[in-house]
């Protein structure tokens, strides 16, 4: 955290710092975004706003509990006292307007990577609802309580999840490679110690951690999406096939909220929108995704770096890029079972990654593909797109970032890495050795 904190000389330093916190992808705006699992005008605007009010110091420290898991409405209400008397009533005027702004029909907000199913689809933002939450979906997160010694998904366990975790070496170049829920239960992450002391060791040793996306792109994410996600006018029912909307409109009943929002989407988002559903009603949050929780540990130690294996423009374009044909065989693959297969579905693959076994869970989930697709062929053609093309873009980017004795640690969603066109078998034909870590 650097030296002791003292009080800012001028508003403008303070100002600075706060625009920092709230643009520039410093340390403080990571973990505000990936500590507390959701992105919002409220959660990064008002702490800006009460750090040009509080100073540098107060900021930094409820930033900082932020990180170490206390509530959001905790830390603001903290940094609210640190501020001056004087100071508050505007500041709180900022803050009520973030979430007037946060709560209009149709904005957007980035949840870390709830919209798509745990492990493969990128970080996508979602409409919102106005009761601030997923349009339509009104049951409560769970909420973990270590101090009684249960969460949500059961007792606390005094080990971490095991975890697919695998060591690439070919001569004195390391790849540390983590396969990643991007949604997660609270009981695969002790407190003390949320992951396996091999990972810890290898995250320690790593001066750069490499995820899907950076932090900085997914901060501006939400327009990328609104602009080639969003329609202006209810469009949706007049992309797909008659019996699609119908099954999907049946699916949304009693959610007016959510079919409001589900009308202005393209496919590709609907069905992201979808998955949601079936990942928060499996009992999964946002806040306990594996990269969440890797970033807790790794920007406590200075001199660390986070890169992305791809650019936000790369992303989208595996979905913007997909025909109407492809976008519509994602939608009916998310609607070809009940939502309770579904959740079913990604409890096996939360238990399928525990184990930790990266092949298992790619037959698991080739097997899947082939008993939801409609069209194997069109199905064939999406996965391409979204995973396999993208796992050679991963490993290209892998090797520009590692260096002799310089290990890199990369975490990735699980179902990218087993299989035949795997991230692991792809460095193996590179002359990388793979072996379990």
């Amino acid at each position: 955290m650097g030296g002791p904190c003292r009080p800012e000389a001028t508003a403008a330093r303070r100002f600075m710092f706060a625009r920092r916190l709230l643009w520039g992808g410093r340390r403080a705006a990571f973990f505000i975004v990936f500590s507390t699992g959701f992105f919002t005008a409220l959660s990064t605007v008002a702490l800006a706003a009460l750090a040009v009010v509080a100073g540098r110091c107060a900021a930094r420290r409820v930033t900082f509990g932020l990180a170490r898991g206390v509530p959001f409405s905790v830390a603001f209400r903290a940094l609210l006292r640190m501020a001056p008397r004087g100071a508050r009533r505007a500041a709180l005027v900022l803050a009520l307007a973030c979430c007037a702004l946060a709560a209009l029909p149709g904005a957007a907000f980035a949840a870390g990577a709830a919209a798509h199913t745990p492990g493969v689809r990128p970080a996508v933002p979602v409409p919102r609802g106005s009761s601030g939450g997923i349009p339509g979906f009104h049951a409560a997160p769970a909420v973990p309580s270590y101090a009684s010694g249960t969460t949500a998904g059961g007792p606390v366990r005094t080990q971490p999840a095991r975890m697919p975790f695998y060591v690439a070496t070919r001569g004195n170049l390391t790849i540390y490679l983590l396969g990643t829920l991007h949604v997660g239960d609270p009981a695969d992450y002790p407190p003390g110690q949320p992951f396996r002391p091999q990972i810890l060791a290898a995250l320690a040793a790593s001066p750069i951690l490499a995820l899907e996306l950076s932090p900085d792109d997914l901060l501006v994410s939400q327009d990328d999406v609104s602009k080639y996600g969003v329609c202006r006018r209810p469009c949706l029912p007049g992309l797909l096939p008659d019996p699609l909307w119908q099954k999907l409109a049946a699916r949304m009943r009693g959610n007016p909220e959510a079919l409001a929002e589900i009308r202005k989407m393209r496919p590709w988002l609907a069905s992201l929108l979808v998955e949601t559903y079936d990942s928060l009603s499996a009992g999964l949050q946002t806040e306990y995704g594996t990269e969440a929780q890797l970033q807790n540990v790794f920007l406590r130690w200075k001199g660390r770096r986070i890169v992305g294996l791809e650019t936000l423009a790369e992303q989208m374009r595996a979905f913007t890029n997909l025909s109407l044909a492809q976008q519509r065989e994602m939608l009916a693959q998310d609607l070809a079972q009940t939502p309770a297969q579904n959740v079913a579905d990604v409890q096996t693959l939360l238990h399928l990654w525990r184990v930790g076994d990266a092949d298992a869970i790619a037959a698991w989930d080739s097997a899947r593909t082939e008993k939801l697709s409609h069209d194997a062929r069109v199905a064939a053609s999406v996965d391409n797109r979204i995973v396999y093309e993208r796992n050679r873009r991963f490993v290209s980017r892998m090797q520009q970032y590692v260096a002799p004795n310089k290990p890199l640690f990369v975490a990735v969603g699980a179902l990218h890495l087993g299989g035949p066109r795997g991230v692991l078998e792809l460095l193996r034909q590179r002359g990388f050795t793979v072996e379990p870590g």
